[in-house]
């Protein structure tokens, strides 16, 4: 298998694992995804019983590939799919097997039970849809569940909350084997955003909150091209002819995190561009994302992406 830290050239196998009343949305975000890359990924699909497979939207898909695929493939991915049907052991065997040996497992929405019923999410954290996060929670209670994220990495196993987290979760793959630049090619074709900040609390059912009705979309753009300026809360408020209490609270509302954290996040992400596409000294790119020092610019990095700019560079960069 090849490593998922930086792949190799070999072509990458994705497995998805095709469950009794598949979900179809879910099913199609990796199809979507790495079938952009034809030449890193090959995309492969198999069900514990080769043959029709019943979908949750009523019709049929004919799979011809079996469990084999999915022990031979380096990720393996499992779609949500309907919780009322008892899982095969058999695809239980495979999930574990593919722990032992190392595989990379990824679930898009409620596929996040299948690793919980596996056993593969006893002491991590992990997430799913956020109308199904107080299931997983009691029925597998040595699972910590997060119901607020798009996606939980924690290396080997990765989980993505409902729906359309799982494109995020699929282009943060991307971008944990080839980095920002090519995930945000990918994002392009995809239609979709390279990073979305927040979490899926932003989509949980509640009460409306009342708001001006202004949105903060321009304030953030603008803020975007502007990063290597100092932009503080009260910069960012004036910019959208708020005060600064006020638009805290739209802010938070409309991406679902702090103004602060989110211009941080905008600023790792210009960083992780630069290092890969151009030759700027680590200086140079701390002046122009706006975290002023090398020195700044290396510890937020860290503490981001578990990895030095320099190193980044060395592994991301396409020559």
């Amino acid at each position: 298998m090849t490593s998922s830290e930086g792949l190799s050239s070999a072509v990458h196998t994705v497995a998805v694992l095709i469950l009794d009343r598949v979900l179809t949305f879910d099913l199609g975000i990796p199809l979507l995804v790495f079938n952009a890359l034809p030449d890193e990924y090959q995309v492969v699909l198999c069900t514990p019983e080769p043959g029709v497979v019943p979908t949750y939207e009523g019709f049929s898909l004919n799979i011809s590939d079996g469990l084999d695929a999915a022990t031979r493939a380096d990720t393996l991915i499992v779609p949500g799919y309907d919780l009322d049907r008892p899982l095969p052991q058999a695809a239980l065997r495979a999930l574990r097997r593919a722990r032992a040996e190392g595989t990379r497992l990824v679930s898009i929405c409620t596929g996040a039970f299948a690793l919980a019923e596996a056993g593969l999410l006893d002491g991590l954290t992990a997430t799913t849809h956020w109308r199904e996060a107080e299931r997983l929670a009691e029925r597998y209670r040595a699972v910590t569940v997060d119901r607020d994220v798009l996606y939980v990495d924690e290396g080997q196993i990765l989980t993505s909350a409902g729906a359309s987290a799982g494109v995020d979760l699929c282009l943060h793959l991307v971008g944990r084997d080839h980095g920002a630049a090519v995930a945000n090619s990918v994002a392009r074709l995809a239609v979709a955003a390279p990073h979305r900040t927040g979490g899926q609390s932003q989509y949980i059912e509640r009460s409306v909150p009342h708001t001006s009705g202004q949105s903060l979309a321009a304030t953030r753009e603008w803020a975007l091209h502007n990063t290597a300026g100092p932009l503080s809360v009260r910069r960012l408020a004036d910019h959208a002819s708020l005060s600064e209490r006020t638009f805290a609270r739209h802010f938070v509302e409309e991406t679902g995190m702090p103004p602060l954290q989110w211009l941080l996040t905008a600023r790792i992400d210009l960083a992780k561009h630069l290092l890969e596409t151009g030759d700027h000294g680590v200086d140079e790119v701390a002046r122009r994302v706006g975290l002023g020092t090398a020195a700044n610019l290396r510890l937020r990095f860290r503490r981001a992406t578990g990895t030095s700019p320099s190193s980044y560079r060395r592994t991301f960069t396409r020559r």
